[in-house]
């Protein structure tokens, strides 16, 4: 883990961050390379691992609103946004990001927010909230605070603290909260999902009041390995290589962490007092240490729940490629992932700041 504190960059971030990759690929393998392997006989979970992977989920709420659907899978409706958002809303989506929410949980032992926050806080919001369990928890521990919790998709319980409201928003666009309102503006994984940070992080300077926190959490597709374990060929190292070149094609940021998005585009956005902290997570259960083999095996159950969710629109619409590619590719992730050979890690940023006292 590492930690730094930065009053100014001498540097502005770009309003639409890019990740200082070559323009071309270099080591992205074909998804006619993953076409040609052999479909691994034992793609099926791991029984000991998902035994202890099993996670209740609250009560969703009925649709109001017609969904999209794609190779089977249903998305956001147009009504909601104009935005393309890659990831599924149903209900085998909506339980990894349930687990997602137990894995976070895990990381920042227990803790929902890292920022220091006063008792007395009066307004929060969640920013694309998902299913809303982080909204529910938060109403719960500040009970005295009116949580809000926007997203593009109605999959949000309707049993919730008196405290919470759930709006069906688009964060993308202007919000439509009033100034100076907010005393806390949380957002979480947003990987590959904005354009230009910048401005989204100025619609929240907009709306919080001075020295409210904002606090913004979010993955980088790069995988990290310290032993030599992660082949350059490999899934998991594949992994970033794919995203990266998604990125590159669609203009959305997928490497959060290595493109340092995240910091430069809170600072343009007239935030100071701005503390980064990185976290590195295993991808599976493989460490010795108790505490982090625990969270290991939590980020296992969360990345092989839905492999075909993170897949399906961006490599069927931008990559071209098969269905029996990406099916290869997702068997061929999940073995790895549960052979517990690559002991490789994923890196989480934490990126907290203040609007000024004087804004």
């Amino acid at each position: 883990m590492s930690s730094t504190n930065k009053a100014k960059s001498p540097t502005p971030g770009p309003a639409s961050p890019a990740d200082g990759r070559p323009s071309e690929p270099t080591n992205l393998l074909s998804g006619s390379h993953w076409g040609e392997q052999e479909l691994p006989l034992d793609d099926d979970a791991d029984s000991t691992l998902g035994s202890d992977a099993e996670s209740s989920t609250a009560s969703l709420a009925s649709s109001i609103m017609k969904y999209r659907t794609f190779k089977g899978r249903t998305y956001h409706s147009d009504a909601a946004t104009d935005q393309e958002y890659w990831g599924p809303n149903d209900e085998k989506a909506n339980e990894m990001l349930d687990i997602f929410h137990h894995f976070q949980t895990l990381l920042f032992d227990g803790k929902l927010h890292t920022a220091p926050l006063k008792d007395d806080i009066e307004n929060a919001l969640d920013v694309a909230t998902g299913t809303g369990l982080w909204a529910v928890d938060f109403a719960d521990e500040y009970p005295k605070c009116n949580v809000y919790g926007t997203d593009i998709s109605p999959i949000q319980p309707s049993w919730v603290p008196p405290n919470l409201r759930f709006d069906i928003d688009d964060a993308t666009k202007p919000w439509t909260y009033q100034e100076d309102f907010f005393d806390y503006v949380h957002i979480r994984w947003l990987t590959g999902v904005i354009k230009d940070w910048t401005a989204l992080y100025k619609e929240a300077y907009k709306c919080m009041k001075p020295g409210a926190w904002i606090e913004h959490i979010d993955g980088e597709v790069n995988l990290v390995c310290y032993d030599g374990t992660m082949p350059k060929e490999s899934a998991i190292n594949q992994w970033g290589e794919i995203w990266s070149e998604v990125g590159r094609r669609t203009g959305l940021v997928f490497n959060m962490v290595d493109s340092g998005c995240m910091e430069n585009g809170i600072e343009e956005a007239g935030f100071t007092n701005i503390q980064v902290k990185d976290y590195l997570a295993p991808c599976s259960p493989w460490p010795e240490d108790a505490k982090t083999k625990e969270l290991g095996l939590w980020q296992y159950v969360f990345l092989v729940q839905d492999i075909e969710g993170f897949l399906n629109y961006f490599l069927g619409q931008f990559m071209d490629w098969s269905d029996k590619e990406m099916a290869t590719y997702a068997a061929c992730l999940r073995k790895e992932y549960k052979d517990q050979k690559i002991h490789a890690y994923f890196k989480w940023r934490v990126v907290l700041a203040q609007k000024p006292l004087d804004a």
